[in-house]
């Protein structure tokens, strides 16, 4: 019986440690992709430029006049 108890604790730490290793691997392959790239995203997607419609132009010209004191730093 302690046969069995002994290895399911040996079981369960084993596979803690993998967890842990792989985790561990995780984490040195992002600080590898850091030194590499000099940046701490390991994917860095570029920006998507969107053409507006004139429409859509004005349209969000005039919600930004109408909400502008809105983001202004308040005392």
């Amino acid at each position: 019986m302690s046969a069995i108890v002994w290895g399911l604790l040996a079981f369960f730490v084993r596979a803690i440690g993998f967890a842990l290793d792989i985790m561990l691997f995780g984490s040195r392959l992002r600080e590898l992709a850091r030194v590499w790239t000099g940046s701490d995203k390991m994917i860095e997607v570029p920006a998507t430029v969107k053409i507006l419609t004139p429409a859509a132009q004005r349209a969000l010209a005039e919600a930004e006049r109408r909400n502008h004191f809105l983001y202004l730093p308040r005392k």
